[in-house]
């Protein structure tokens, strides 16, 4: 198990220790802080070069990741994939190759194929890479920020004060993930990451949208998706990947929606407090109702404002190699 990410790379979810997670979710705590200010700035990265790579579309990861650089006085490289010498045929070793020969001290990348962040931490073994997506395989600080989320709404519930009461909350919780796990990076890191906190995670979709290997996660597979939202105390949902062919593997969105999508009816059956997540951009109408959305105990704008100050805290911790603390 991997007991922290300073001075590395986080490239996966996977084999991260719960006190590598905690630490990552402290250290964020301290750039809430931040964040709050008049003036969003710490001299933390002053000096050090982020390059962000986003080889596929992308809003709230994109932006998140440059402005938590960008607050903890980091200079950006932001390559525009789409007008770039990627178009012309150059490999992605080349191009990474040539944003080095830049001088950068980290790179945050989004891909499409399952591995790519891989196999650029072993192009620059001297710069820290951050995986921002690639392909089916990990979104990591989706899962980080996810966890946050969860953990801040129940330390509020709860009048928790210290950092550990709060992470202690997620212990047996009961997590259910809803929708195209087949394609999703966003579950994959979730279980990792709710898994390594000590909760109980459930998968539901329809059978054709499970992984192949799901039965070698660690999480359980719903029979009867009423029941287990019964049973959920948090449900993260995730969109219909068309990109990925989500929707040959599915009659229509209309079936979908009748048999896992989130309707206003089936919300009623969700336990008093049972939080809803979702990674966006959302599908309303096909996985989530629209006033299901926008209740209450939905956690969706949570999630987008805690993408920033998670992000700060990874970019911190993997690129100055310190413990804690914002400075």
């Amino acid at each position: 198990m991997t007991s922290s990410i300073r001075g590395t790379n986080l490239l996966s979810l996977d084999g991260l220790s719960r006190d590598a997670i905690v630490e990552i979710l402290e250290v964020a705590d301290s750039f809430v802080e931040v964040n709050r200010r008049t003036i969003k700035k710490v001299p933390a990265l002053k000096g050090r070069v982020v390059a962000s790579i986003f080889f596929e579309e992308s809003t709230r990861t994109r932006l998140s990741f440059e402005t938590a650089a960008k607050r903890l006085s980091a200079d950006v490289l932001s390559l525009a994939v789409a007008s770039s010498s990627v178009k012309k045929g150059e490999s992605l070793r080349d191009t990474i190759s040539t944003i080095d020969a830049l001088g950068i001290d980290a790179v945050v990348m989004r891909h499409g194929s399952s591995g790519a962040a891989l196999q650029v931490s072993r192009y620059v073994p001297h710069v820290s890479v951050i995986n921002a997506g690639d392909g089916q395989h990990q979104h990591p600080t989706q899962g980080l920020l996810d966890v946050y989320t969860i953990r801040e709404v129940l330390a509020e519930r709860h009048g928790t004060t210290g950092r550990e009461g709060g992470a202690d909350l997620l212990r047996d919780l009961h997590v259910l993930i809803v929708g195209d796990i087949r394609h999703s990076r966003v579950a994959r890191s979730d279980v990792a990451a709710f898994g390594a906190m000590g909760a109980h995670v459930r998968l539901a979709a329809p059978g054709s949208l499970l992984p192949d290997d799901v039965a070698s996660w660690p999480a359980d597979v719903a029979n009867d998706f009423d029941e287990a939202l019964e049973w959920a105390d948090v449900v993260g949902l995730l969109r219909l990947q068309k990109e990925r062919g989500s929707g040959a593997y599915v009659p229509s969105l209309r079936e979908f929606t009748r048999t896992h999508g989130l309707t206003a009816e089936r919300a009623r059956r969700l336990r008093p407090g049972a939080l809803i997540m979702h990674p966006g951009p959302m599908n309303r109408g096909v996985e989530i109702d629209s006033r299901v959305a926008d209740q209450a105990n939905s956690v969706v704008e949570r999630q987008v404002a805690n993408g920033v100050p998670i992000r700060m805290a990874v970019l911190y911790l993997c690129v100055a190699g310190l413990a804690s603390g914002a400075e």
